[in-house]
């Protein structure tokens, strides 16, 4: 599950909040093993998600860097390509 959490800090744009969101998404599923919350736990699962989210994004604002930005177009194709190579798939 945790393979689609993505490095979100010192991008160019930066991290939407949709892009945090899922990525805390994605976090709480690993922690709790649920996909889908049932019932019972959807608010908690809810508020775990909130949390980490709010987390990310005071983290990602509190990171300071000399780099240069990273480009997620150049970044998305770096990915593609080293992902064909390891599952052999022709692009």
């Amino acid at each position: 599950m945790c393979r689609n959490i993505k490095t979100l800090f010192n991008f160019e744009p930066p991290a939407t909040e949709q892009e945090i969101r899922d990525a805390s998404l994605q976090f709480v599923r690993k922690l709790s093993g649920f996909t889908i919350p049932s019932k019972n736990n959807t608010d908690a699962f809810t508020l775990a998600v909130d949390q980490v989210a709010i987390a990310a994004r005071t983290l990602i604002d509190s990171l300071i860097t000399t780099a240069e930005p990273r480009d997620r177009e150049i970044e998305a194709a770096r990915a593609k390509a080293k992902a064909a190579v390891r599952f052999g798939v022709k692009q």
